[in-house]
C-alpha cells in the first residue's frame, strides 16, 4: 500500500513537474496596447466629420449586429461588413445590400436568390444603391459610397433566404 502511494505521489509530481516547468515567460515593464487597424482608421477620419465609418457585423445564425444604421445625407459611408462566423461563403455567405426607395425588399430577395454567380445581385437591377461582394466565416470586406437623400432605406442580405433574419435600416437625416 505504501508503494501505491510512493509511485501516485511520483506519477503526480512528475505532472505538475512538466505541466508547470520548462517555458519561461517573458515579463515585461509597462503596459502595451495596440490598436487595431479599425481603431487606427476610425481615429483618422474622426477629424473628418463627412465620412460615416461604419462596422457591420454578421455570424452564422443568420444576425446582422445592427438593425439601424443612420448617416447624414450627402455623407461619404465607409461601411465594413465582417463575418464573424466560421462557415464557408458557399454554406453562409454574407453582404450588404442597400435598396432603393419602394423598392420591395421581398421581390427583390427572391430574384437574388437565383443570382449566385452575379454574387446575389439581379443582373440588370437599378433597385441598388450599394453592395458589398459575398463574403464567407473569417472575411472582411469594404465598400465606399456616399449616402443617399434623406429618408428611410432598407438593407439587407441578399444570400438565398437570409433576407427574412437580416435586414434594417439606413437612416438618412
Amino acid at each position: 500500500m505504501k508503494s501505491i502511494k510512493i509511485k501516485l505521489l511520483a506519477l503526480l509530481s512528475a505532472a505538475l513537474f512538466f505541466n508547470c516547468g520548462g517555458k519561461e515567460e517573458k515579463k515585461t515593464e509597462g503596459f502595451s496596447y495596440e490598436k487595431s487597424a479599425a481603431q487606427k482608421e476610425a481615429e483618422t477620419n474622426k477629424a473628418d466629420d463627412n465620412v460615416a465609418n461604419i462596422v457591420l457585423t454578421a455570424n452564422d445564425m443568420m444576425q446582422f449586429n445592427l438593425k439601424e444604421i443612420k448617416v447624414k445625407a450627402g455623407q461619404k459611408v465607409r461601411l465594413t461588413l465582417r463575418h464573424i462566423g466560421k462557415l464557408d461563403v458557399n454554406v453562409m455567405g454574407h453582404n450588404f445590400v442597400l435598396l432603393k426607395p419602394e423598392v420591395d425588399l421581398i421581390a427583390f430577395a427572391i430574384a437574388a436568390s437565383t443570382q449566385k454567380d452575379n454574387k446575389y445581385i439581379p443582373k440588370g437591377t437599378e433597385d441598388v444603391i450599394a453592395h458589398t461582394d459575398i463574403i464567407g466565416g473569417g472575411q472582411v470586406t469594404t465598400i465606399e459610397f456616399d449616402a443617399p437623400e434623406i429618408g428611410t432605406y432598407e438593407f439587407l442580405c441578399s444570400f438565398p433566404a437570409h433576407y427574412a433574419m437580416m435586414r434594417g435600416l439606413f437612416i438618412v437625416k
